[in-house]
């Protein structure tokens, strides 16, 4: 068997039914794991897209504004995977920006990714069983970011997190790790990619000429996730088409 193939592993993929979530979950699925697709929204379109790949996978509704929704998920059910990609981002100045902004973005970008990731964590071991989880980071895990400072901190925070869960769970078969996507084509980025100056300053920076597409980081997903990953351990992996490099 390849050391990158996931056949037998039941994954769980968080805000899996749109752009980077949605191409984790096709590309987890397309090296045989049987993904649960979760969300707020209905991901039946990434459940169907899989489905008609030969792929096996099934839909959740779970709305991680409440940071504890999964805290019953996990018990039981034989997940060996996890991928925490759900995030929300609101924009406006720093001098301007509301308490409830900030609340609802640390609520889900950061305080659920703990409780979810514990979750997990706990039914592993319980379990005796190894385990993955990759976390969706952001190059504002290192950069400041304009007119987000919410969406900073918790990306921030999630650099940390992924850190500090690998220390403690390393030995015991979790692998932790965590992806910063740079520039990515999904609704998140549309205003950005809608502004032509900020547009034309962003492409110029990018080593690679382009923006991102979701798939990028569906396949760095897949890799962290399998045997051939087993060595990496509170990485924070740039998948920004030499963004950082420049």
């Amino acid at each position: 068997m390849s050391v990158f193939s996931l056949a037998g592993r039941k994954a769980l993929v968080t805000g899996a039914n749109t752009g980077i979530g949605q191409a984790i979950a096709m590309a987890l699925a397309a090296q045989g794991a049987a993904v649960t697709c979760a969300g707020r929204s209905p991901a039946r379109e990434t459940v169907d897209a899989i489905k008609a790949e030969v792929g096996i996978a099934d839909d959740l509704a779970l709305d991680l504004s409440d940071p504890l929704a999964a805290r019953d998920i996990f018990a039981g059910q034989g997940y060996s995977i996890l991928v925490n990609n759900a995030g929300i981002i609101r924009r406006e100045d720093s001098i301007a920006f509301s308490e409830s902004d900030w609340d609802d973005v640390m609520d889900i970008n950061l305080k659920a990714v703990f409780f979810t990731s514990q979750a997990f964590a706990k039914a592993c071991l319980k379990a005796g069983e190894t385990g993955a989880i990759v976390n969706i980071a952001s190059l504002l895990s290192f950069q400041g970011g304009i007119r987000v400072p919410s969406y900073t901190a918790s990306k921030h925070g999630v650099a940390g997190l992924t850190k500090i869960l690998a220390n403690e769970w390393a030995a015991k078969g979790l692998n932790v790790n965590a992806i910063a996507p740079g520039y990515i084509a999904t609704n998140n980025t549309e205003a950005l990619r809608a502004d032509p100056t900020r547009n034309s300053a962003i492409l110029e920076r990018i080593p690679a000429g382009r923006w991102g597409v979701p798939a990028d980081i569906g396949g760095t997903a897949a890799f962290l996730c399998s045997p051939a990953a087993r060595y990496i351990n509170g990485a924070v992996l740039n998948v920004d088409g030499g963004w950082l490099a420049r």
